[in-house]
């Protein structure tokens, strides 16, 4: 369920004392043995019913919670944020008259082993039901609630996946078989109160305390939780006398994969069949005893899942479950090549070397021949490839069930774009893959190395999202998330949650650009100004960087603009320390961003400020920066570096103070030879450049030299970096920025002032003859239908009720009405 209040305010604790306001009825719990983390601990509380019903409960823990009620899974939580946005999730759960058991399993990881997203506190589950008699029932710090630390875990490196948290080795001995149904939960010890002060709190009613999760409702829908069934596998292979190393534990050895390529020369045709079916789910698979078998499974598609594996019998064996965006074609890990390609390629870790990132799963001494027992992780994993190591010591090892849940934010394409081109409906399924799988309880950069959300991926994703959505809760839960990690100088975090700090300077300035974005393309004042204090310390940060001739000093942290080779770590020239034309540019171009923001909030004394420091950057910049013998912005004050982000960050500004300068900048940015190029993310506002120069046909060149490449190279979703051959990521969501593009440049459809109540509609197909689609909009959808054939472009456009605005073309404007209408214009 989905709500949007303290569920306990407005009663005798709000009217009462003012110092207990926002105190909830029930307590944090915490396991009386769970010691120092890492560990995962358990909670039941066993109870019974006289009669059926629906019962409210609201639950959160620190760090992570599955709740279970009678051996069913009723969620997973809490909803990632910080210690005051802490979330708790809220359940309707229906029971019968009867006995039943409520149970938690909750993970602490602790510091060193928690991913970099993942805040805490203090260790600690808390359930909160409506009701007094429910209350007494299942309350934590009311009902008497058990608890244990739970056995068979142990944490180990993520190795290159350095942001995700440890992963997990498995022990099946010493597991705790049924514990999802609260077996043998009587015996287990009495949970305790965390601390005195640990009473459930609210936000931000609660006030003179120390330290304390100040709660808040989740704010998003329940992750997509389904079986994958689209994998294949690619190859079975006896990998006997395969080399073993040090377990990832430290205890024993384990099979080492990595220097062994991937040959069909080494694959068991015989023994596939079986595999198959397993990973379908319509059978059985049975390693003999004192055997190895090495399966790699293309899952045919990039997925975040948790695994599941049941096994039968297997003493003393061991299943390796390791994953992999795409293998390599180097044993050193070096270039990756087209991805459905495996033949002769390895199965090996970025940078370190060594077999994978995953997880082991060791069946145990004990094991009997007919004991089933399941393992899985307490995280997702992710990517396209797995490689299933098994080793059986002296009896066979059955696996009865392997298994995907595969988990994301619910996240759907409701929006449609078709052209004349057909590779723009080829590539659109990855685009929204790529947006989906960056897309959870935040909005992450990548899923497999950082899960961290950064302020300058988020934005793209964000415009994306708008583009195809009218789910905006995601948008909404960075724009808080970000306001949140205001820092006293005025800037926000590059990235949040996180538990450690990094700023990147010029996020924070794409931090006000997403409010103006969120203004604009979303019809929300009031939670538009909530966030405008945050904004205009930016600005106002920014601004103090000014120096005596009135350009932008660089800021103090990592002023990363793009991934651009030549450029130290992603910093443009002069960016460290000393004065950047990219970076005054980019200062420039938010400037105006901001004032409009301002204006459509209301405040045009704030508004017309902005626009003043707008004017004077913009004049001081080009005086510093404009090369009149080329035409071009250049990065530097010794004209010596020439970059594509100088020259779109400029025309995006409005910098350019004469009609001359504006076109030999906008033709020096398609002509000049010696540029730095966009890579896949800064191509976003190379994009917008070419929209505002009325280049839509240089927009579909560039998409045809990268994008148009991606089914080419076997990619399921949008690369990192400039070289999809080298790049560390083959999943970050901020190259997903087409598909805005594809509405906002091609189709030409934008808001036309704050909350979308008009449109403006320009389309610029270049050289495509027709092009449609379909906008997701506030009031309800934008549909477009262009066709042009000899300089003449006819329309047809649908908008919503209450919607109006202008269709501009060929040096023609013509208004727009609610409904469907009919347009044409030649070219001007």
């Amino acid at each position: 369920m989905i709500i949007s209040a303290d569920p306990f305010a407005g009663g005798a604790r709000d009217s009462a004392d003012w110092n207990r306001r926002g105190t909830w009825p029930c307590q944090w719990i915490a396991c009386p043995d769970a010691g120092q983390p890492p560990f995962v601990t358990a909670y039941a509380r066993r109870f019974t019913l006289l009669g059926a019903g629906t019962f409210r409960v609201h639950v959160s823990a620190d760090e992570r919670y599955e709740l279970f009620l009678d051996g069913e899974r009723v969620g997973r939580g809490p909803e990632r944020g910080n210690i005051d946005h802490w979330y708790f999730e809220t359940y309707d759960l229906r029971m019968d008259a009867g006995a039943h058991v409520l149970v938690a399993r909750v993970w602490t990881l602790g510091f060193e082993d928690r991913p970099f997203a993942q805040h805490s506190l203090r260790p600690g589950f808390l359930l909160a039901a409506e009701g007094d008699h429910t209350l007494d029932l299942m309350a934590t710090g009311a009902a008497p609630w058990k608890a244990k630390r739970l056995g068979g875990y142990r944490f180990v490196s993520p190795i290159t996946a350095w942001g995700t948290g440890a992963k997990v080795v498995l022990d099946g001995d010493a597991l705790d078989g049924g514990v999802e149904s609260g077996v043998g939960s009587a015996a287990w010890p009495d949970a305790v109160p965390v601390a005195a002060d640990g009473g459930g709190a609210s936000s931000p009613s609660r006030n003179d305390i120390g330290p304390v999760h100040r709660l808040r409702p989740a704010t998003l829908s329940a992750a997509v939780d389904a079986p994958w069934a689209k994998a294949t596998v690619r190859l079975v292979a006896d990998i006997a006398h395969a080399q073993t190393g040090p377990s990832p534990d430290g205890v024993g050895e384990v099979v080492v994969t990595h220097p062994l390529p991937i040959r069909a020369a080494d694959d068991l045709p015989a023994e596939r069949p079986g595999w198959e079916r397993l990973i379908a789910g319509a059978g059985a698979v049975t390693i003999p005893a004192r055997t190895r078998r090495r399966v790699l499974i293309d899952l045919n598609d990039y997925v975040c899942a948790y695994p599941e594996i049941v096994t039968t019998g297997g003493a003393g064996a061991s299943v390796r479950v390791h994953w992999q965006e795409g293998l390599f074609n180097e044993s050193n890990a070096k270039t990756k090549g087209n991805r459905d390609v495996v033949e002769g390629k390895y199965f090996v870790c970025l940078w370190h070397v060594k077999d994978g990132i995953g997880d082991l799963f060791r069946i145990g001494e004990k094991a009997g021949a007919g004991e089933e027992r399941r393992f899985g992780t307490l995280w997702w994993e992710c990517g396209r490839y797995i490689e299933v190591v098994v080793t059986t010591a002296d009896a066979p090892l059955t696996l009865n069930r392997l298994r995907l849940h595969e988990t994301r934010y619910p996240l759907r394409n409701e929006g449609a774009f078709e052209s004349s081109r057909p590779e723009h409906a080829e590539i659109t399924p990855i685009l929204v893959r790529a947006l989906q799988m960056c897309s959870h309880e935040t909005y992450m950069d990548c899923p497999y190395y950082e899960q961290l959300m950064y302020v300058g991926d988020t934005r793209l994703e964000a415009l994306a999202t708008y583009a195809i959505t009218g789910d905006d809760r995601l948008p909404r839960k960075a724009l808080r998330m970000f306001d949140a990690s205001r820092l006293p100088p005025g800037l926000t975090q590059s990235r949040y949650p996180t538990k450690v700090r990094q700023v990147i300077p010029p996020f924070s300035l794409w931090y006000v650009a997403m409010v103006r974005d969120y203004a604009f393309w979303r019809d929300d004042p009031a939670f538009v100004r909530s966030l405008l204090p945050t904004a205009r310390l930016v600005i106002d940060h920014f601004a103090g960087l000014l120096n005596s001739d009135g350009l932008l000093t660089a800021a103090d942290g990592w002023n990363f603009s793009d991934w651009v080779p030549a450029w130290s770590s992603g910093v443009p020239p002069d960016g460290a320390s000393g004065i950047s034309g990219v970076l005054n540019f980019h200062f420039a171009l938010v400037l105006k961003l901001y004032a409009e923001l301002e204006a459509a909030m209301g405040e045009p004394e704030l508004a017309a400020r902005a626009g003043h420091m707008h004017a004077r950057l913009c004049e001081r910049a080009v005086q510093a920066f404009y090369v009149p013998a080329r035409g071009l912005i250049a990065d530097d004050l010794a004209h010596t570096r020439f970059s594509e982000h100088g020259q779109c960050l400029a025309l995006l500004a409005g910098a350019l103070q004469n009609d001359a300068q504006r076109s030999a900048v906008a033709r020096g940015l398609i002509e000049a030879p010696d540029l730095e190029r966009t890579t896949i993310y800064f191509t976003h506002y190379l994009f917008e450049a070419l929209y505002q120069i009325g280049r839509g046909d240089l927009l579909q060149e560039r998409l045809a030299k990268v994008w148009f490449q991606l089914p080419a190279l076997g990619l399921k979703t949008t690369w990192e970096e400039a070289d999809p051959n080298t790049t560390r990521s083959d999943c970050h969501a901020w190259g997903a920025h087409p598909l805005y593009h594809y509405q906002a440049s091609i189709l030409g459809v934008r808001p036309d002032g704050s909350g979308f109540a008009r449109v403006r509609i320009a389309p610029q197909l270049g050289a495509l003859t027709r092009a449609h689609g379909t906008l997701p909009h506030p009031q309800g959808e934008i549909k477009t239908a262009f066709a042009q054939e000899g300089g003449k472009l006819t329309g047809e456009i649908t908008l919503p009720d209450g919607v109006s605005g202008e269709f501009v073309h060929g040096g023609h404007t013509t208004d727009l009405h609610p409904g469907t209408q009919t347009v044409t214009a030649a070219d001007g």
